[in-house]
């Protein structure tokens, strides 16, 4: 009889869950193509893999829909795509001003964020980084980027409005274009991989949380995204996914305190 009566309640679950969060009989979500730590879209075949591509999936199959991820170039194109409800999840870096424009749930998670620099440079720390006449490369709008542009305060910051590819970082450090460039780690040490002659500070000048984001006052769906994470984070199938990302300086988020 227990096991009857669990078995009816999933059944009757189900199709509340499906209303909430896939409205549409499909789980639309968006991620930003160029973030490894978010995921990845293979350039020859445009399939995508990673943590965030994982986890729109595992939902939906939970859910009994399809999955539809859709590679966005940057956080502003997730955030409108959440906003308009042209999907009903999105992944973005928890951060205060997108926080006005979108609901976010709880971190899946954390990521270090660092600065690259020349093999040969001074720098030894991040707090070096911060002093007149050095030049930080970041990529406008992204977490890392909002971050130093707030609190350094004597070096100046050259915001790039699009993400370059990693031998261009590379070449901008080399050329002393920049000084240095802040991005998430996982992209730092991709750098490096491709450009011998650059090296990544081995501190994190910030940690990035990773979160999953609905419409705005759309707590249902929020409440539903929240048991889901955490049973995610709990039976391993995030770090399994990070692991199989295998993207540096990226942890599974602890389980938030109410």
């Amino acid at each position: 009889m227990p096991l009857l009566v669990a078995f009816l309640a999933l059944a009757l679950a189900l199709p509340a869950q499906r209303t909430v969060l896939a409205p549409t009989g499909t789980l639309r979500a968006s991620f930003i193509a160029t973030n490894p730590v978010q995921g990845r879209v293979d350039a020859k075949t445009g399939e995508v893999t990673g943590p965030g591509p994982d986890l729109a999936r595992e939902l939906a199959r939970r859910l009994g829909v399809s999955p539809v991820i859709t590679p966005l170039p940057d956080a502003g194109a997730v955030l409108e795509s959440v906003r308009s409800g042209k999907v009903d999840i999105g992944f973005l870096a928890i951060e205060a001003e997108r926080a006005t424009q979108v609901d976010f749930s709880d971190p899946y998670s954390n990521s270090g964020a660092a600065y690259a620099v020349r093999a040969n440079s001074t720098f030894q720390k991040s707090s070096d980084v911060d002093r007149a006449g050095v030049i930080i490369g970041a990529i406008a709008g992204q977490s890392p980027e909002v971050y130093v542009r707030e609190h350094v305060k004597n070096a100046r910051v050259e915001s790039l409005p699009a993400v370059p590819p990693n031998a261009v970082i590379g070449k901008m450090l080399l050329d002393g274009k920049v000084d240095a460039f802040a991005a998430n780690r996982t992209r730092m040490e991709e750098v490096v991989r491709e450009v011998p002659s650059v090296r990544v500070l081995p501190d994190d000048y910030m940690v990035t949380s990773q979160a999953i984001v609905v419409q705005k006052g759309n707590a249902a769906r929020l409440a539903e995204i929240n048991r889901f994470l955490t049973d995610v984070r709990a039976s391993g199938f995030v770090k399994t996914s990070l692991d199989r990302a295998n993207v540096a300086g990226v942890n599974v988020a602890p389980e938030p305190t109410r």
